[in-house]
């Protein structure tokens, strides 16, 4: 039986993780942050002291941005500090880390979408932090794959989809539109780490080394709005007007990047991993969340 550890079980990522139908001869392991404290580096230590992995997947993180830049030590210690405890032990084990990252390792001032190589220039501390725990794992621990995303939605935690959806009762709204980026579904983060989790545990060859997962086609956060209640008036939902505003009438204590957008050439070129667009994923999402509307589950 093979095992693979997946950290960050509850968020969006973890969640999807834990949904996937993984192969029968597979033990999947979502640790509680009582079982697995990884603000800890003594408790991640001893957790893996005691146990053994095949692989192991994290998608946790600190991500609340704006909080992080006066929490700078807690966002370090979680997206940092742990990752290169997480690399350290995986090296120990000789196993494969997929470690998952973000857009805000870039500084957002590139004009098209950005590569694996370009630059990495965080504007904020929750970026910092995170480009820290990149160099952790990407030193710690040869056999590691580092995928990095954005704009993550799905039908679980809190994400700017289901925001958007809490605020439609409103008559207006206004949302930013200078920023650009990809929507990205986490399921569709989930099947790509899976899919590249078993190819790391399958193939001894498998490329290692950093990618960039996200959905087709670029938006920006006002037409992203726009489009989610597009396809909700569509289902009978509510509409609002959605007024276009300038990062500079929605001040927030972090600095967020113009331009997110990644490029997923290498992903595409090496595990054949083709996204699907972001407008059908937002499609599935939408139907789940009223789905669970109808049942009472939200």
């Amino acid at each position: 039986m093979r095992r693979i550890l997946i950290t960050g079980g509850t968020g969006q990522v973890g969640t999807e993780l834990a949904a996937i139908t993984w192969p029968e001869d597979m033990e999947v392991i979502r640790p509680t942050r009582s079982e697995l404290d990884l603000s800890s580096v003594a408790a991640i230590r001893a957790y893996f002291a005691s146990e053994r992995f095949d692989a192991v997947i994290n998608p946790a993180a600190y991500t609340a941005v704006d909080k992080a830049e006066n929490d700078c030590a807690d966002a370090f210690a979680v997206n940092a500090t742990a990752a290169a405890a997480l690399a350290d032990a995986t090296r120990q084990q000789d196993i494969p880390l997929i470690h998952v990252s973000t857009d805000y390792v870039f500084d957002g001032a590139k004009s098209g979408a950005y590569e694996i190589d370009d630059p990495i220039r965080p504007i904020n501390v929750y970026g910092a932090s995170k480009a820290a725990g990149e160099l952790a794992v990407r030193t710690g621990n040869p056999r590691h794959v580092i995928l990095r995303t954005a704009w993550v939605f799905s039908p679980h935690g809190g994400n700017f989809v289901k925001t958007m959806l809490r605020l439609a009762d409103r008559p207006e709204l206004r949302v930013v539109d200078d920023q650009k980026g990809c929507p990205t579904s986490a399921t569709d983060i989930a099947a790509t780490l899976a899919a590249i989790t078993l190819r790391q545990l399958d193939d001894p060859a498998a490329p290692c080394g950093t990618y960039h997962f996200v959905n087709d086609g670029a938006t920006t956060w006002c037409a992203f709005a726009r489009e989610i209640f597009h396809q909700e008036e569509a289902a009978g939902g509510k509409v609002p007007v959605v007024h276009a505003i300038p990062t500079s009438e929605y001040p927030t204590l972090a600095r967020r990047p113009a331009n997110s957008v990644l490029s997923v050439k290498r992903l595409s070129d090496d595990y054949g991993i083709r996204p699907r667009p972001w407008t059908e994923a937002l499609q599935d999402t939408l139907a789940t969340l009223r789905d669970q509307k109808m049942k009472g589950t939200i």
